[in-house]
């Protein structure tokens, strides 16, 4: 009797698995009217591996593995009566060279709370998913792409902590649920992305240098705590995204790298298998069983966890043989270029397998260069990415704000060359926690100028961004103008909101997430030109931007106009394309975005706009309102009929 078949062994050995994780790792089962755990590991180059744990006084010669049929394809397997969900275990494996390895699970559904780094026995069921209405919604029929996508990225060690406490301090998932979830839904995004999910066990890497692939961070609770977190954010109608790393991976002793005392996941020459700048192994990506391995990982997000999709960390260093080596560090693929050719096929085969296999379900690349097609298609030989973030966008636009205004007219080219490729890729706009850390500033400490000018630039900055095509990213604290750099080692500094400036950003980009879920001509054509028209790209002089968003049936659609210097204009006039009235949906001086507190005029701001028979911009008609110093205004209206 064994608990992995014949057909596991083939369809692993053809990295074909998809339900791989039921099988390897730990699982409980009866044997001979016995209840305890079957294990199973995959260890070819092992001349002997050993269970040990708690339900045997961790004794080396207590629990000895048998090799099963095929034995080419090296799996270890035994059956321990009595072992129980909770207990600690590892493997010990004898190396061909005679060494003794203690290795965590690599299926691992739970582990020891760092520093401890043994894995739990655990399972996955027992907990009483209501998330039916949203997943349902999720795989409805309308395009991924025609949906508001607005996501906050966290980091949930350090997004609020547990003031006065000896340990941590970390809010548990189960806590989380009662705090982070109405957060988000209050603020209006659509989406959180959580960065360090997947087990880890140095807190300074947040979690991208991972040990366990399939286990939720013991940090903040079990598997099923987790799964109450996940549950919460969808009971609200918010999706919930993973950080995943499939392109590297630590030289921890109880980790992955040289698993079986030789290399296992990773490449064997270490040209290919090491990255030098990072310390870590790469997966070797022409493995059938490490492939496996990594597409198991994510269809066990889904499965277990109902995860809507992940972001893939990391992938140009997947895709260059090269990336961040020297020459003499790496060795050119069987035509002498520079790319992973096994990796591009990873990617097109897990692409098209999670976004086929769950459908809604996102794939999203974290890629920083200009490789072509990552969201297109694999018939087009493109890797099927569902969005690529757009790093380029990011680099322009974060140059361009940290400018003194009076080189802006300098630069206009940076906030309007993003267009000029807008429709190579599905995008998404992002300002991630990679920007606010390692002296790179906050975001507003980014700005220049004094505070009030500081908080006017980064109003101008977030509403450009919101309303240029791309779906949306920012990283927690930025929302409220956070003072200093992020760091996990503590919260975010909550307590600025007690200052009506900081009160006031918050209130700004609650306010333009709230009108971008409103309005689908802020999101149901970001691919292409149909949903976007420059008024005016070219006024570099004034530094000011002019646009329209556009619905498909003509209704609602945006006027955006932003205003990146500290000049203001009492009757600036911009032209508009329809005769229809202009309705002013928001402006960037009202008190309760800006902190003011000074008396403001009693006299009511005007919200309706006529079209006058003014020629500007191009068009015909025009309208004429005041734009303040690093002004916004939204403008909502309808096409003629």
């Amino acid at each position: 009797m064994s608990h992995f078949t014949d057909l596991d062994a083939y369809l692993f050995g053809q990295g074909t698995h998809y339900d791989i994780f039921r099988k390897l790792g730990a699982h409980p089962g009866t044997v001979n009217g016995q209840k305890g755990f079957w294990f199973d590991v995959w260890a070819p180059h092992a001349k002997e591996v050993h269970v040990i744990g708690e339900f045997n006084g961790w004794d080396e010669q207590a629990a000895p593995m048998s090799k099963i049929s095929p034995e080419e394809i090296g799996v270890w397997e035994c059956f321990i009566a009595g072992a129980k969900k909770g207990q600690m275990y590892k493997y010990l494996i004898h190396g061909s060279n005679d060494q003794n390895l203690y290795k965590a699970d690599p299926f691992a559904e739970y582990a020891e709370l760092r520093p401890g780094t043994a894995s739990r026995l655990w399972t996955t069921d027992g907990f009483k998913w209501t998330d039916s209405s949203w997943l349902k919604e999720r795989a409805d029929d309308t395009p991924y792409y025609e949906k508001p996508l607005s996501i906050y990225e966290v980091h949930l060690g350090s997004w609020m902590r547990h003031p006065g406490t000896d340990d941590d301090g970390f809010y548990t998932y189960r806590e989380l649920a009662d705090r982070l979830v109405d957060y988000v839904a209050d603020m209006g995004y659509t989406h959180v992305e959580l960065m360090g999910i997947s087990e880890y066990p140095y807190d300074g890497s947040w979690g991208y240098q991972v040990t366990g692939y399939y286990a939720p961070t013991s940090r903040y609770g079990t598997p099923q705590d987790f799964m109450y977190l996940v549950n919460a954010f969808h009971t609200k109608n918010i999706g919930v995204i993973l950080d995943w790393v499939p392109a590297h991976f630590p030289k921890d002793a109880h980790g992955l790298a040289d698993f079986d005392g030789e290399p296992l996941f990773e490449y064997s020459d270490p040209r290919k298998g090491e990255h030098p700048e990072w310390g870590t192994k790469i997966f070797d990506y022409g493995k059938p069983q490490v492939k496996n391995f990594l597409i198991g990982s994510a269809i066990n997000w889904v499965e277990n966890y109902h995860i809507d999709g992940l972001r893939v960390d990391a992938v140009a260093s997947m895709l260059y043989l090269d990336y961040g080596k020297e020459a003499g560090q790496w060795v050119p693929n069987k035509n002498g270029g520079n790319e992973n050719l096994e990796a591009i096929e990873f990617f097109k085969h897990i692409n098209s397998l999670m976004t086929g296999r769950y459908k809604g379900f996102l794939m999203i690349a974290e890629e920083s260069t200009a490789w072509p097609k990552v969201t297109g298609n694999v018939e087009d030989d493109g890797l099927n990415f569902s969005y690529k973030w757009n790093m380029g966008w990011m680099h322009d636009f974060l140059d361009y704000m940290q400018l003194d205004p009076f080189f802006r007219k300098d630069n206009h080219n940076r906030m309007t060359f993003a267009m000029s490729y807008n429709e190579y890729e599905k995008y998404i706009l992002v300002i991630s926690h990679d920007e606010v850390v390692h002296l790179k500033k906050s975001m507003i400490e980014k700005m220049p100028g004094d505070e009030a000018e500081k908080f006017a630039n980064l109003r101008a900055g977030y509403a450009f961004m919101m309303c240029h095509p791309g779906k949306k990213l920012l990283f927690m604290g930025q929302e409220f103008a956070q003072t200093h750099e992020w760091s996990e080692k503590w919260e975010l500094s909550w307590y600025e909101l007690e200052n009506p400036r900081h009160r006031g950003m918050q209130n700004w980009v609650k306010k333009l997430l709230h009108i971008y879920r409103k309005y689908p001509s802020l999101w149901q054509q970001d691919i292409n030109w149909n949903g976007f028209e420059w008024i005016n790209a070219n006024d570099s002089y004034r530094s000011i931007f002019s646009f329209i968003r556009k619905s498909k049936d003509g209704k609602k659609n945006i006027l955006c106009v932003v205003n990146f210097t500290p000049v203001a204009y009492p009757d600036y006039r911009v032209g508009v394309v329809s005769t229809q009235k202009h309705e002013l949906i928001l402006s960037s001086d009202e008190p309760e975005y800006t902190g003011d507190t000074e008396p403001q005029q009693k006299k009511r701001k005007k919200k309706s706009f006529t079209p006058e028979r003014k020629p500007c911009d191009g068009r015909d008609y025009s309208i004429g309102y005041p734009l303040p110093a690093f002004g916004v205004a939204l403008f909502s209206f309808d096409y003629d009929v």
